[in-house]
Formats: structure tokens, sequence, C-alpha cells
């Protein structure tokens, strides 16, 4: 009998998702990144899977993590951090995220996140303007995406 009930419990295992499995991938908020750029998410390139979660961890009190909402796949939710917390977003929607801080989003901290291997947004993502720095960061993180 406690084989049969060993023999249930394993097949039971074997057919659970796999979002159990999830990842958290955390990205610290930094003044200055270890190549000397200012005002950057570090890494400020993720890919995750669907389900994985990304925990934003500010070293400042004047960073915040949100969503860009031009840049998110159809049907993402946004999402805005407050300043100087953490925030822990579960990125289940596959495709790419543009992430910013509000106050240094001019500076050029930004970031990108693809989840998953669909890249149907892609192109819009690239298609977005932003202000100053960032317009020169982001194509440089968009061109990391694997399509």
């Amino acid at each position: 009998m406690k084989l049969q009930t060993l023999l249930t419990a394993a097949a039971i295992a074997i057919t659970v998702p796999a979002a159990g499995f999830a990842e958290d991938h955390q990205v610290h908020m930094l003044n200055r990144g270890a190549d000397g750029q200012m005002m950057v998410f570090e890494p400020a390139f993720l890919q995750v899977e669907p389900g994985d979660t990304v925990t934003f961890l500010p070293t400042n009190p004047s960073h915040n993590a949100e969503s860009i909402p031009s840049m998110m796949p159809e049907g993402a939710e946004t999402f805005r951090g407050a300043m100087n917390r953490e925030v822990t977003v579960t990125f289940d929607q596959e495709g790419i995220y543009g992430i910013k801080c509000l106050p240094h989003y001019g500076l050029g901290m930004v970031a990108v996140i693809q989840v998953g291997d669909d890249t149907a947004n892609l192109e819009a993502a690239r298609a977005v303007r932003h202000p100053a720095r960032a317009n020169q960061r982001m194509p440089e993180l968009l061109s990391q995406v694997q399509e």
C-alpha cells in the first residue's frame, strides 16, 4: 500500500504545472552602476519566463520602478512602485516590457524585460519615443531581445 501511495504522489508531482518553479529575479535601482553610468537599473535587461517575478530594490530614497504603458504586451497590467519601496511584479503575459524610474526617466533610468519568446510588441516598443537620455539607452536595451 505504501508503494501505491508513493507512486500516486510521484504521478501528481510530475503533472503539477511548472509555475511552482517560478524564479524571482532582482533588479537594483542605483545612482551609479558598475560601469559608472548614473541613474540605472542593474541589470537593465532581463529575460524571464512567464510566471517569474522581478523584485526592484531601491538603494536611494529617490527611486521607483514602474511600467512604461506604451511598451507593454497587449493585455498586460501596468504597475507603479512607490518611491523608495521595494516592489515585486509577477510577469505572466509574454512579450516586451519597458520599465522606468519616474524621477530619473529623462536621465535614462530605464530597463527592458523580455518575458518568454513572444516578441509581437517589439516593433511597437522600438517606436516609442522617450525623453533625453532614455531615448539613447532604450535602443541598446531592445537590441538584447532574443527574437
